[in-house]
């Protein structure tokens, strides 16, 4: 015979769950974090030279900070570019030494505003220093920069050796 079954009291409760109890998103939004936090874009295997340049390494408290720079070879020079927003030509500084070119920059700006009911002081510090170690063929005597409207370029031009090693190849149909 089967035994008789007990009921057991059932309380309601009105108060809202606590947010502890139940997150649904709280779950994604550690996940998301992790990932971000695991994300390392310089630990990829990245070729060690690109166009015949010295990629630097980054370090990932740097990467965060270090300008945009691109790396462009035209048939006469190499070009570097760099977005630099908030400098002047004064801020920038650019350094030759043993086959490596050093770009080095430094922004402050400080803001003060005074009235009568409020005072607001902002103060704002960053610099960056990029090196790349110079290919073979580049004139070193000729290397030439330019800033205008928060873009640094620098050429580094190729010498006539550099030029001519260029050779065409034609490819035949099997």
């Amino acid at each position: 015979m089967a035994e008789a079954a007990t009921k057991l009291p059932v309380k309601k409760s009105t108060a809202p769950a606590k947010s502890e109890d139940w997150a649904p998103f709280e779950s994604l939004r550690r996940e998301i974090d992790r990932l971000f936090d695991d994300f390392r874009p310089f630990d990829w295997r990245l070729p060690s030279k690109v166009l015949g340049f010295e990629v630097p390494r980054i370090a990932r408290s740097e990467w965060q900070i270090a300008p945009a720079m691109d790396l462009i070879e035209t048939d006469d020079a190499y070009e570097i570019t760099a977005e630099l927003p908030g400098l002047s030509d004064k801020n920038v500084q650019i350094k030759l030494s043993n086959h490596t070119l050093t770009i080095k920059g430094e922004k402050s700006e400080e803001k003060e505003d005074k009235r009568k009911d409020y005072y607001l002081s902002e103060r704002r510090y960053g610099s960056f220093q990029r090196s790349f170690q110079l290919p073979e063929g580049v004139e070193a005597d000729r290397i030439d920069a330019n800033f205008a409207k928060g873009v640094l370029t620098v050429k580094l031009p190729k010498t006539a050796e550099a030029k001519k090693g260029e050779k065409t190849i034609a490819v035949k149909a099997a």
